[in-house]
C-alpha cells in the first residue's frame, strides 16, 4: 500500500512540475492558479480597505504608472513566449498606502501595494520600479502557489499528499494557516524563500530593464535598503537574503539584464 501511495505521489508531483518564466527553474504546483488568485483578491480587498490610502497624490500617480509600464512588458513578454495562458489571471491593481513600513507586496493576480514608508529610499521613479519589479516578479513566478505547494509536503507528509491533491481548494486555504516545527522551519522553508527572493531580483531586473529603466540602479537601491537597516537579520534566521549576498548577485546578473535595455 504505501508504494502504491508513493507511486500515485511520484506521478502526481510529476504532473504538478512546471517552469518558472525567464529563469526555467522547474517548481512544484500542487495548488490551481485558480484556488491561489480568488485568495489573494479576497486577502488584498480586505488588506487595502483596512490601511488608508496614501494623501500624496504625486506618489499615488508615479506608483500607478510604473506599475501600468511594468505590466505592459510583463504581458508583453508573455504574449510573445506562450504563457497567454497565465495573462487570464492578472488583473493588475497599484494602490499607494499610507504606512510607514519600508516594504511593498504584489499578490498573486497581480495587485500591488506599497506603502509610502518606502519612498525615501526608493527616492525617484526608476527607484520605486525596482521595487516594484522585484514584487511583480514573485506573483509571476507563482511563489506563493509554489510555497503553499512545499508547505502541504512538509506538513502532512507524503502518505497524505495524493489525499490532499484531491482536495486542492480545502488544503489552499488549511495551508496559510499551517504551522511549522523548528527543523521543517530552517532546514526547508526559509533557504526556499531565499531561493525566491533571488529568483525575484533577478526576474525584476529584467523586468526592469524591459520598462526602460537602467537596471544598473538596482544596486544603488539594494545599497539604501542595507544603509537604512531593513535586513539586519542573520541569513540563516531569515526569508531574506544578506545585503552583500543580494548585491553580489545583482552585480553578477547585470550583463543579461542589460540586454534587455533600450534607452
Amino acid at each position: 500500500m504505501k508504494k502504491l501511495v508513493s507511486l500515485v505521489l511520484l506521478a502526481c508531483i510529476l504532473a504538478a512540475c512546471s517552469s518558472v518564466m525567464l529563469t526555467g527553474r522547474k517548481q512544484l504546483l500542487l495548488v490551481p492558479d485558480s484556488d491561489v488568485v480568488a485568495m489573494s483578491l479576497q486577502s488584498y480587498k480586505q488588506f487595502v480597505d483596512s490601511v488608508p490610502p496614501s494623501t500624496d497624490k504625486v506618489n499615488t500617480a508615479l506608483v500607478k504608472k510604473v506599475g501600468a509600464k511594468m505590466a505592459s512588458v510583463v504581458e508583453t513578454y508573455m504574449k510573445a513566449n506562450g504563457y497567454e495562458a497565465d495573462i487570464a489571471n492578472l488583473a493588475w491593481e497599484f494602490n499607494l498606502l499610507k504606512d510607514k513600513q519600508v516594504n511593498a507586496f504584489c499578490m498573486p493576480g497581480g495587485k500591488v501595494a506599497v506603502f509610502d514608508g518606502i519612498l525615501p529610499i526608493t527616492k525617484d521613479e526608476t527607484g520605486l520600479a525596482v521595487v516594484m519589479g522585484h514584487e511583480i516578479a514573485h506573483a509571476i513566478a507563482k511563489h506563493s502557489a509554489e510555497r503553499m505547494s512545499t508547505q502541504m509536503l512538509s506538513q502532512y507528509g507524503a502518505s497524505l499528499a495524493g489525499l490532499l491533491v484531491s482536495k486542492k481548494s480545502e488544503i489552499t486555504r488549511a495551508g496559510v494557516n499551517t504551522l511549522y516545527g523548528l527543523g521543517s522551519q530552517y532546514a526547508v522553508m526559509l533557504p526556499y524563500s531565499r531561493k525566491h527572493e533571488y529568483e525575484a531580483d533577478q526576474m525584476g531586473l529584467i523586468f526592469l530593464a524591459m520598462a526602460g529603466y537602467d537596471p544598473s540602479k538596482a544596486v544603488a537601491f539594494w545599497e539604501r535598503m542595507a544603509a537604512n537597516g531593513a535586513n539586519n537579520t542573520a541569513e540563516f534566521m531569515s526569508t531574506h537574503p544578506s545585503d552583500a549576498n543580494r548585491i553580489a548577485k545583482l552585480n553578477a546578473l547585470m550583463p543579461e539584464a542589460m540586454k534587455y535595455y533600450k534607452k
